[in-house]
């Protein structure tokens, strides 16, 4: 069975019918001193605090490689969901001096 998210279509009894995806294609990734990012602190259940990047401009794969230098960094786990990097854990300033130092834009944001 295919994996293909195929919302709305079932069958089809047109022969020259067509798929058509209507999902937009991922954003090129932009240079680093362009990327303006955003340190985010979020509190999770049971009192769990995580590190949050928003505001990365690019592909899925960049985000996902940006995401693992920057777990590997804190020495902790993470994920990357909904267009942002999660990371276990306040380490906030270990990750904007890591970003700074690579050229990013990156600065504290959310209280």
């Amino acid at each position: 069975m295919s994996k293909k998210n195929r919302t709305g279509v079932v069958f089809s009894t047109n022969p020259d019918f067509e798929y058509s995806d209507s999902s937009e294609d991922e954003p090129e990734t932009l240079s680093p001193n362009q990327q303006d990012l955003r340190i985010w602190l979020d509190r999770k259940g049971g009192g769990k605090v995580i590190t949050v990047v928003k505001g990365f401009i690019g592909t899925n794969t960049d985000l996902e490689a940006l995401g693992k230098q920057l777990k590997a960094l804190c020495g902790t786990g993470g994920t990357v969901k909904d267009r942002e990097v999660q990371i276990q854990g306040d380490h906030r300033e270990k990750v904007i001096n890591w970003l700074t130092g690579k050229n990013y834009k990156a600065k504290k944001a959310g209280g």
